[in-house]
C-alpha cells in the first residue's frame, strides 16, 4: 500500500494521522502559517489537523500531500485509516458508493449516514454493543469522509425517503437532534439532493422491515445494499435489485412531496429547540 506500518492500535488514528502530516512539513522545513498560504486551508485548521483534533477531507489531504511533496502518502495513509474503521463486509459498498452515478435509500429508523452530522453519527455507532471509544472514532472518521462525495465536481444524485419517525426519535440530545434536522434542510438546498417524509399516520408502509440503498452506475448493473440486524447484505443480482427498485417505488409513492417534507423536517426541529 505504501510505506507507512501498519497503525499502532493503542493510538488514536487522527493522532497518528496528525503526527505524518507534521513530520512530512517539517521535512520540508515549511512552517504553518506559510503552508497556508500554499493550500486554500487556513493556519488554524492546519494546526488542529496536525495535533489530531480535526478530521482531515480527502480535498485538505490531497493539497497538503503535494505541498509537502509526499507523492500520494499521506493521501493512502488517510484512506487506509479511514476505511479500516468500516467492516469488511461494508468495504465492497464503499467502493460502489463512490462510483455511483445515482443513490437512493429509505431510512425508516435513522438518517441515512450520508446526511448524518459527525454528533449524530458519534451517537448511532456508539449504540454497537461492545465498541471500543478508539472504534468508534475510527468509524466516525470514516463515514464523515464519506461524505466527501457531495464535494466532488460532479456528485451523485441523492434521493431519500425517511419515516416520520426519524424525526422524532432521541438520539443523544436535544441539541444533536436540532442540528442534525437543520443538516437536513440545509443538505436539500442542493439540487442534487432530495428528502421525502413518509408521514406516521399511515402506519406500516412497505419498507418498515429495514433500510436499503440503491447505486445506479454509468456503464455497470445497479447494485443495492441491504441492512440486517447483524450486518449489511450487497448484491447486483438483477431480481433482488428489481425487488428493492419495486419497493423503493412504493415508498416513495406514499411519500410527501419534498416542499411538504421540508415543512415536516421543521415543524420536527422546533420540538428539538
Amino acid at each position: 500500500m505504501s510505506a507507512f506500518q501498519e497503525p499502532d492500535p493503542s493510538v488514536k488514528p487522527l493522532v497518528l494521522l496528525g503526527a505524518e502530516l507534521r513530520k512530512y512539513r517539517n521535512r520540508t522545513g515549511i512552517s504553518i502559517e506559510r503552508l497556508a498560504e500554499v493550500i486554500p486551508f487556513s493556519a488554524s485548521l492546519i494546526g488542529f489537523t496536525e495535533r489530531g483534533q480535526r478530521r482531515a477531507g480527502r480535498s485538505f489531504m490531497e493539497h497538503y500531500d503535494e505541498a509537502v511533496g509526499a507523492g500520494g502518502e499521506l493521501v493512502r495513509l488517510w484512506e487506509h485509516i479511514t476505511r479500516s474503521a468500516s467492516p469488511r463486509w461494508f468495504r465492497s459498498w464503499l467502493e460502489i458508493e463512490q462510483d455511483a452515478h445515482f443513490l437512493h435509500t429509505w431510512q425508516p429508523l435513522i438518517v441515512p449516514g450520508l446526511l448524518q452530522t459527525e454528533e449524530y453519527a458519534r451517537v448511532v455507532i456508539r449504540s454497537e454493543p461492545g465498541i471500543t471509544d478508539k472504534q468508534v472514532e475510527k468509524a466516525v472518521a470514516a463515514r464523515m469522509e464519506r461524505q466527501e462525495i457531495f464535494a466532488r465536481d460532479t456528485p451523485p444524485l441523492f434521493r431519500a425517503v425517511l419515516d416520520e419517525g426519524v424525526l422524532h426519535r432521541l438520539v443523544g440530545s436535544k441539541e444533536i437532534m436540532r442540528r442534525q434536522l437543520e443538516r437536513l434542510v440545509e443538505a436539500v438546498e442542493s439540487p442534487r439532493i432530495g428528502i421525502q417524509i413518509i408521514p406516521s399516520k399511515l402506519g406500516v408502509v412497505t419498507g418498515v422491515l429495514g433500510s436499503f440503498v440503491i447505486a445506479q452506475l454509468l456503464g455497470a448493473p445497479d447494485a443495492a445494499y441491504v441492512q440486517s440486524a447483524t450486518h449489511g447484505h450487497v448484491t447486483n443480482r438483477p431480481e433482488d435489485v428489481e425487488a428493492i427498485h419495486s419497493r423503493y417505488d412504493a415508498l416513495r409513492a406514499e411519500a410527501e412531496p419534498q416542499h411538504m417534507s421540508i415543512e415536516l423536517i421543521r415543524e420536527a426541529e422546533k420540538l428539538w429547540t
